[in-house]
């Protein structure tokens, strides 16, 4: 198995390293615990402070000696950190930071990065600070500034926002793509894709914070994940179109211009290259379409939780024990309404079935010790995936019978405009209701996603059906890709050019009874009424 993405691993253990020496040697110093400041935390924290400070004064092209240093320690002990210091134990302290931390007394620094290409450790130098002389009134001092690494290193430590992270992102790419160094490329489009992977995995992991508990989730987090999808989706789309187009126009370039076989295998890398960046754009627009998907999730399931908490905050809690069981032990009659207040938390009676073959067969007793002997099963895998996709298959069909009756009805009436109260209705007189509700869960997804729509342009389903890259899943409901495959099966439905949906404004609400679940369970639904409104 080939581990492409550990190429370039020595180059990332390089910033690594920086972390990793400066928190080593600060830890296992007495210097910072002498006067009181914890070498972990503490320590790491005054460290960087000063690398702020020399990386400020080496912008300005300020000179910067120890004697700044010691001032601008003793100035923030004093407001921030409050330790016993004064002005010479400032010095120690700055001396310590860039002499010792820093500088290691001037011996050079290394750290062992492991190069998987090559199978062995590289010693990789590290070097935070250099230093220059200077002469102030006459006497000789020595002035520091940053490294070049210095500064990847500090200006790595400041996250900038996602949406600007891709933008830089796609700026390199497009570089390297128009200087035709594609090995380069193909380092920035997995980039892009990580990226991209990044966002989506962090509206994930907000839904899921949200479903826990809303209160942990803050406004400000929810601006910002909103602020980044909204970029990502108004920006970045089409240009990764482009990108793919100019990929294929460079890969036919290259076909067109080598006529014989001995010439095209001249130029095989570059095509194998331009193959992959091709496969990965693939990726990136696949992935940005999945966070358009869960970007309406991740508002709608927002605006539930915080409905939800404004309904719970009216609901009168019951505390167990002050409104149940003290009034019991104060008087032992109260006793008797035990079971009104308890009988509602209970479910219905279960079914009672008497197994005769069960009553009749050996029970034995198995104590905790005794060993069990295991059964093993041998399940068919071929048998197991057919049944699978056979229920998978199933499902699918049950969601193309809802919107096959939605269109069916839309046809018959005369103004081409349908309600769902007169669409239950007339299912149920025709005894049509099992295809149109098959499952509450079904019924449910497929009018949440036609609301979602609102209007449905047939000739722009068309369009970006040719262009989507979403690969085909029978596991995914997807409401373009049905109505397409309707509207080409039947020919009542060609002449229909755009569908229009939209939530009754009165707000009536609609009962539907002895609906099923996926489980199997009868219930009692309630929904909003929806208007459809056709156009041919």
């Amino acid at each position: 198995m080939e581990y492409d993405f550990l190429n370039h691993f020595e180059k990332r253990m390089q910033h690594v390293g920086m972390y990793a020496l400066l928190n080593y040697n600060s830890f296992y110093k007495d210097t910072l615990r002498n006067y009181g400041f914890d070498p972990l935390y503490e320590g790491t924290n005054i460290v960087f402070s000063i690398l702020i400070f020399i990386m400020e004064k080496s912008l300005k092209e300020e000179d910067c000696t120890i004697d700044h240093i010691s001032e601008f320690v003793f100035d923030i002990n004093r407001k921030y950190f409050l330790k016993e210091i004064n002005r010479d134990g400032a010095k120690e302290i700055a001396d310590f930071m860039v002499n010792t931390l820093l500088g290691n007394k001037g011996e050079p620094m290394y750290f062992s990065c492991f190069n998987f290409q090559k199978g062995e450790y590289e010693e990789v130098s590290i070097s935070y600070l250099n230093n220059k002389t200077i002469y102030v009134d006459n006497i000789r001092r020595t002035s520091y500034y940053l490294t070049e690494e210095g500064y990847h290193f500090l200006l790595g430590t400041l996250e900038i926002e996602s949406n600007l992270k891709l933008t830089v992102q796609e700026f390199i790419f497009k570089l390297h793509l128009d200087k035709a160094d594609y090995t380069k490329a193909i380092d920035d489009v997995k980039g892009l894709f990580n990226i991209s992977r990044i966002q989506l995995q962090r509206i994930e992991e907000s839904i899921r914070k949200i479903k826990e508990n809303v209160l942990s989730f803050s406004a400000e987090n929810y601006d910002s994940i909103l602020k980044d999808n909204l970029e990502i989706i108004k920006k970045q789309k089409d240009s990764f179109q482009n990108y793919r187009q100019y990929v294929e126009a460079r890969q036919k370039e290259i076909y067109d211009s080598n006529i014989t076989m001995e010439s095209i295998k001249d130029n095989e890398e570059a095509l194998e290259k331009l193959n992959i960046i091709k496969k990965y754009l693939s990726k990136v627009i696949y992935e940005q379409q999945r966070i358009i998907h869960s970007h309406f999730d991740f508002k709608m399931v927002y605006s539930n939780a915080l409905l939800d908490m404004t309904a719970f905050s009216v609901i009168k809690r019951i505390n167990i024990k002050r409104d149940l069981y003290e009034p019991i032990l104060r008087d032992i009659t109260k006793i008797k309404a035990l079971p009104k207040i308890l009988r509602p938390l209970f479910i219905g009676n279960l079914d009672k079935v008497y197994n005769i073959a069960k009553a009749a067969e050996k029970q034995r007793v198995i104590k905790q010790d005794e060993d069990v002997t295991e059964e093993v099963y041998d399940f068919d895998e071929v048998s197991f995936k057919e049944e699978r996709e056979a229920k998978l298959r199933l499902k699918k069909e049950k969601y193309k019978g809802v919107l096959e009756t939605v269109l069916f009805e839309l046809l018959k009436t005369k103004d081409q405009t349908l309600t769902l109260e007169a669409l239950l209705k007339q299912s149920e007189e025709l005894s049509n209701k099992s295809k149109l509700v098959p499952t509450i869960e079904i019924f449910r997804e497929v009018m949440i996603e036609l609301l979602k729509v609102g209007n449905i342009n047939i000739e722009e389903l068309r369009t970006e059906a040719k262009q989507s890259v979403r690969e085909n899943s029978i596991e995914i409901f997807e409401l373009n890709k049905t109505l397409l495959r309707l509207i080409d099966t039947y020919e009542s439905f060609k002449e229909i050019k755009r569908i229009e949906i939209s939530k009754d404004l009165r707000d009536k609400k609609l009962t539907i009874y002895g609906t099923k679940t996926e489980e199997g369970i009868v219930k009692t639904v309630q929904c909003s009424n929806i208007i459809f409104k056709l156009n041919q």
